[in-house]
């Protein structure tokens, strides 16, 4: 009888929990998986009819596939510079007072989803040609100007945003370094290099290898910033997409749907490959 009560109540609860999910699960089939499914099937279109020419096209032109190497190498930079950048910074606010470290988080959140046209403004008016602090830099003597409109202005906008957003990701995978683990490593001889070499990092490196994918994977997306900032002039992935999408004179709504494609299997590779790679880690 106990156990068809509990079986009973069991039942019940999935269902309920279905229920609650439903909204969930209706908005990921209505704003994720369908206009996946539209982009995909879009991209096989051709005057011709459907064939792959539109990826074939892709394939063959260098302009494309060096849009896709340039968004990948920026990705890269950008993702491992908001690593390595992001994980001695939360170190070190482990350390304050919790109201700091509170309040820098909290500026962090703020500072990770300040991105688009009001990021690149806000570069613009601080290190543009006549940026307040290019000014005050040249007037000091320090440089002679900053071209904030560049590849290297691109990257250092992308960091600014992906420090933060790393910052928020690793914060709590450092609760697994407690106090009592340092002491027992000092107590052992183990100097704070070694203790980070030896212990710190390899009990973060799930965290930071999903850090570093989701800091990838973010930047490959961006679209907003890099258009703001640069327009058409850096040759990325994205601003491809939206030129072929409302350009005037190369307009190719199919080409753009199937670079579009490519692109989500670019962001979906590392991701299968960190799951892989952290499913095997746990199993050893």
């Amino acid at each position: 009888m106990a156990r068809r009560l509990a079986a009973s109540e069991g039942g019940r609860g999935s269902q309920l929990a279905i229920l609650a999910a439903a909204p969930l699960l209706l908005m990921l089939l209505l704003f994720e998986i369908l206009p996946l499914i539209v982009v995909g099937l879009d991209g096989l279109h051709t005057d011709s009819g459907w064939s792959l020419g539109n990826y074939a096209a892709i394939l063959a032109s260098p302009f494309q596939r060096n849009a896709f190497l340039l968004s990948v190498e920026l990705s890269l930079a950008t993702a491992v510079l908001g690593v390595v950048i992001a994980l001695p910074v939360a170190v070190v606010l482990r350390r304050v007072p919790k109201g700091v470290s509170r309040a820098l988080l909290v500026y962090a959140t703020i500072g990770a989803n300040f991105t688009g046209f009001p990021i690149a403004f806000a570069f613009i008016i601080m290190f543009g040609l006549a940026g307040f602090f290019t000014l005050l830099l040249v007037h000091a003597g320090w440089i002679h100007g900053l071209n904030i409109y560049s590849l290297s202005g691109l990257v250092a906008v992308y960091v600014y945003f992906q420090f933060q957003l790393g910052l928020l990701l690793l914060m709590p995978a450092l609760e697994a370094i407690t106090p009592d683990l340092r002491d027992a490593a000092r107590v052992m001889g183990a100097s704070d290099r070694v203790f980070w070499l030896r212990i710190g990092l390899p009990i973060l490196a799930p965290a930071l290898i999903s850090a570093f994918v989701f800091l990838f994977a973010n930047a490959m997306g961006t679209y907003a910033t890099a258009y703001a900032l640069v327009g058409g002039n850096a040759n990325i992935v994205t601003i491809r997409i939206g030129e072929l999408l409302a350009g005037d004179v190369f307009s190719d709504p199919h080409l753009a749907d199937a670079l579009a494609s490519l692109l989500v299997i670019g962001l979906a590779i590392p991701i299968v490959l960190e799951q892989i790679l952290l499913h095997r880690r746990r199993d050893g």
